[in-house]
């Protein structure tokens, strides 16, 4: 089964089952896998299945989509092959029953041409939501933990760290993400201008590994982590 491997910055965010015949990307909700940034349009781009192929296009997005850090409009996928949708990364896998890992031959006259793909069809386009994941060669998490909210409307409220990555905060705001490593876990600011602070010190471009006891805040909202052995 084809996918794609979504990061930003370096933290892994989800995977992307390539499963449908129109795979869309963009910030409406009813997008196939919905990316809720401000670079990103709301109809960004799709990955169609034809044939043995897997092909990328851009669908007239503001800041365009990339494939290996080239403009594209519309481009069969390889195996390995980067698509970048604004500030995000989705890292192409082939599968066995997809050809993009082989040369694509020409087409014949009776089949496909690029240049006349029937549009999308919003009524196509029924949302699905997957699950977060860690990247391929991630150890398997063996820790467990949790975050408990100090401050703000749901003070009081803990949330379990079950998921391989947590995403907290508020869109448009600020939001980091948690992620969940065989050693600990990372935070990682994700996106906006509101960013989160360990114990009182700005988490910069890198990744902070949290400690059980650390403070956490993010848009004026304290949180304390805990964590036990797996």
């Amino acid at each position: 089964m084809a996918r794609m491997l979504m990061s930003l910055e370096g933290v892994a965010l989800r995977e992307v089952e390539l499963t449908k015949e129109y795979t869309t990307f963009g910030r409406r909700p009813y997008s196939d896998v919905v990316i809720d940034n401000l670079a990103v349009s709301g109809e960004h781009a799709a990955v169609r299945r034809v044939g043995r192929d897997m092909v990328v296009e851009d669908l007239n997005s503001t800041n365009g989509t990339f494939v290996n850090g080239r403009p594209a409009r519309r481009q069969v996928l390889r195996h390995g092959d980067v698509v970048e949708i604004g500030r995000y990364r989705l890292h192409f896998e082939a599968d066995a029953a997809t050809a993009g890992d082989e040369p694509a031959p020409p087409p014949a006259a009776e089949d496909y041409s690029y240049s006349t793909l029937p549009p999308f069809r919003h009524s196509e386009m029924a949302p699905t939501f997957f699950p977060d994941t860690a990247m391929a060669g991630d150890a398997p998490p063996v820790q467990t933990g949790s975050i408990k909210v100090l401050s703000g409307a749901a003070t009081g409220k803990s949330v379990e760290l079950v998921k391989v990555v947590t995403t907290i905060g508020k869109a448009g705001v600020g939001v980091a993400s948690i992620t969940r490593r065989a050693h600990g876990f990372a935070l990682a600011h994700v996106e906006g201008a509101a960013v989160p602070t360990v114990n009182g010190n700005a988490v910069g471009n890198a990744p902070v590994m949290l400690r059980h006891g650390d403070t956490v805040e993010l848009a004026g909202i304290r949180m304390q982590f805990a964590q036990g052995a797996g």
